[in-house]
């Protein structure tokens, strides 16, 4: 028996649904489409598994921005846009799909 968290993961599989129809977005985007569509999970997780997609080629680091605003912790935030990698498998998820037709 392995040891350790699955090579497959639902929450993953679910991103990669969400980056589907996205196309590209970044980490807090990504956390709030899925919260608002699955079971809460929280945000240390969805990097955890941005993190882990990258490393798997399932995502791919399309640009990293730093954009400036009134942020809690300063003037700026660098987000980390994400896309689709040459291994993710995307299944068409309608339930994603019409939520973000909704948001739309």
């Amino acid at each position: 028996m392995q040891r350790g968290r699955p090579v497959n993961s639902k929450v993953r599989q679910n991103m990669v649904e969400i980056l589907h129809y996205l196309k590209k977005g970044y980490g807090y985007e990504i956390y709030k489409i899925y919260c608002a569509v699955f079971p809460k999970v929280t945000l240390r997780l969805m990097y955890y598994h941005l993190k882990k997609g990258a490393a798997l080629e399932e995502f791919r680091i399309d640009k990293v921005a730093r954009e400036k605003g009134h942020y809690s912790w300063g003037p700026e935030a660098e987000k980390i846009y994400y896309e689709l990698g040459k291994n993710a498998q995307p299944l068409g998820s309608k339930r994603i799909k019409n939520f973000l037709a909704k948001l739309k």
